[in-house]
């Protein structure tokens, strides 16, 4: 139940127990039976089509009265009327913690028998693979796929490129405080053939098609503005989370065109964390599972 204000409160209060009394007057003012003829409201269509002033049949003015009267009986027995509890005490965020706690007590556990076991136990283990796919497919899937191959923007979790570290540390810190990656926009320092030139010496780190000369001038550049968190030789910095541009890995995609826009706008992923809804032992299945997925 909200915890109103004083004033609030009051407006609850005052707009409850005049929607009742409304809902009464109605009930009242139409709770008559005509006698003698039935009078027309004088509206007249197609010349002889007339409506009559007849009084509201009894059924549906008994089911009014039922709905007035359940009413009554629900704000005395539920919260609804301002910050008045109700008999029963009942609140959304009570039923809330009884059911957490119902469950915790159930699966509890469950979960803890494998608290002590270290990442590589739990991953060998098949029941707790399952409890962790299960997991993973229930907070992991909608951002990383099914299958956990990520998509443009979303870490690919089974090719062994890590930009915050494989070791289960790592990804057990990653999944319970979430991660924050910022890629600076360099398009206003490089100039726009200087971010063409990075581009193509990015490229060639990797094998892939570029432009030899604008790659010769590109070294110098990336050294100058990029090896401070990809380092000197571009294999990344896990401490900072910035990827390895040496390992053909792309997370926003490897065509000249992509790591220009990268380059120029610079880009911005969050993780979110997990630890404090899922608990520490529920975080354990999962990084056993995560680590699990490069080493298949």
């Amino acid at each position: 139940m909200a915890d109103l204000s004083g004033f609030w409160n009051l407006y609850v209060m005052v707009l409850v127990g005049l929607s009742l009394a409304f809902c009464l007057f109605v009930l009242l003012s139409n709770n008559k039976r005509e006698s003698g003829p039935v009078e027309l409201h004088g509206h007249v269509w197609d010349e002889d089509l007339a409506e009559y002033n007849n009084p509201l049949p009894r059924w549906w003015l008994y089911l009014f009265w039922i709905t007035l009267i359940f009413s009554i009986v629900y704000l005395a027995l539920y919260p609804g009327f301002g910050r008045v509890q109700g008999a029963l005490g009942w609140s959304s965020v009570g039923q809330y913690e009884a059911e957490i706690q119902r469950a915790e007590e159930r699966f509890g556990p469950i979960f803890a028998k494998y608290r002590d076991m270290d990442v590589a136990a739990v991953a060998a283990d098949a029941e707790a693979q399952g409890m962790g796919r299960r997991l993973f497919l229930t907070y992991c899937a909608q951002c990383h796929g099914s299958d956990a191959r990520g998509a443009r923007g979303f870490p690919n979790l089974t090719d062994g490129g890590w930009h915050w570290g494989g070791e289960p540390a790592a990804i057990s810190a990653t999944i319970t405080n979430g991660r924050t990656g910022v890629m600076p926009a360099l398009g206003t320092a490089l100039g726009g053939e200087g971010v063409r030139d990075v581009a193509n010496y990015v490229r060639s780190l990797n094998g892939l098609a570029h432009d030899s000369l604008r790659a010769q001038r590109g070294a110098d550049l990336f050294q100058q503005n990029c090896s401070a968190c990809h380092g000197v030789e571009a294999k990344g910095n896990p401490m900072l989370g910035a990827p390895d541009l040496t390992d053909n890995n792309w997370l926003w995609g490897s065509s000249e065109a992509s790591i220009i826009e990268t380059i120029n706008q610079g880009r911005m992923n969050r993780m979110p964390g997990f630890g404090e809804f899922l608990g520490e032992d529920k975080v354990h299945l999962l990084t056993a599972y995560v680590w699990s997925l490069s080493r298949r």
